[in-house]
Protein backbone atom coordinates (compact mmCIF):
# COMPACT_ATOMS: atom_id res chain seq x y z
CA UNK A 1 0.00 0.00 0.00
CA UNK A 2 1.60 3.72 -1.00
CA UNK A 3 2.45 5.16 2.17
CA UNK A 4 0.45 8.49 3.47
CA UNK A 5 3.75 10.76 2.32
CA UNK A 6 3.36 9.77 -1.01
CA UNK A 7 -0.15 9.88 -1.45
CA UNK A 8 -0.64 13.00 -0.28
CA UNK A 9 1.99 14.24 -2.96
CA UNK A 10 0.22 12.36 -5.09
CA UNK A 11 -3.01 14.09 -4.14
CA UNK A 12 -1.27 18.07 -4.09
CA UNK A 13 0.16 17.34 -7.81
CA UNK A 14 -2.85 16.26 -9.24
CA UNK A 15 -5.02 19.05 -7.84
CA UNK A 16 -5.33 22.80 -10.13
CA UNK A 17 -2.81 25.28 -9.46
CA UNK A 18 -5.85 27.07 -8.08
CA UNK A 19 -6.99 25.20 -5.74
CA UNK A 20 -7.57 26.76 -2.31
CA UNK A 21 -5.66 25.95 1.02
CA UNK A 22 -9.31 24.04 1.85
CA UNK A 23 -9.86 22.25 -1.34
CA UNK A 24 -6.26 20.73 -0.46
CA UNK A 25 -6.79 20.33 3.13
CA UNK A 26 -9.66 18.64 2.23
CA UNK A 27 -8.25 16.27 0.04
CA UNK A 28 -5.76 15.07 2.47
CA UNK A 29 -7.83 14.17 4.78
CA UNK A 30 -10.22 12.41 2.37
CA UNK A 31 -7.11 10.57 1.28
CA UNK A 32 -5.88 9.78 4.66
CA UNK A 33 -9.43 8.69 5.88
CA UNK A 34 -9.67 5.81 2.54
CA UNK A 35 -6.17 4.97 3.29
CA UNK A 36 -6.76 4.72 6.95
CA UNK A 37 -9.64 3.03 6.46
CA UNK A 38 -8.06 -0.21 3.84
CA UNK A 39 -4.85 -0.41 5.99
CA UNK A 40 -8.59 -1.21 8.78
CA UNK A 41 -9.78 -4.03 6.42
CA UNK A 42 -6.36 -5.67 5.52
CA UNK A 43 -5.98 -6.23 9.27
CA UNK A 44 -9.89 -7.46 9.43
CA UNK A 45 -10.87 -4.36 11.86
CA UNK A 46 -14.01 -3.72 10.09
CA UNK A 47 -17.40 -4.65 10.68
CA UNK A 48 -20.44 -5.73 8.61
CA UNK A 49 -23.10 -2.84 7.72
CA UNK A 50 -25.74 -5.34 9.43
CA UNK A 51 -23.20 -5.04 12.56
CA UNK A 52 -22.81 -1.63 12.75
CA UNK A 53 -26.69 -1.24 12.54
CA UNK A 54 -27.17 -3.17 15.58
CA UNK A 55 -24.90 -1.34 17.60
CA UNK A 56 -26.60 2.05 16.69
CA UNK A 57 -29.91 0.43 17.80
CA UNK A 58 -28.65 -0.37 20.85
CA UNK A 59 -27.07 3.28 21.71
CA UNK A 60 -30.75 4.66 20.36
CA UNK A 61 -32.42 2.39 22.98
CA UNK A 62 -30.13 3.81 25.75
Amino acid sequence: MQSLKQASIDVIRSLPDSSSLEEIMYELNLTAQVLEGLSDEEKNKTITTADLLQRIKKWQLK
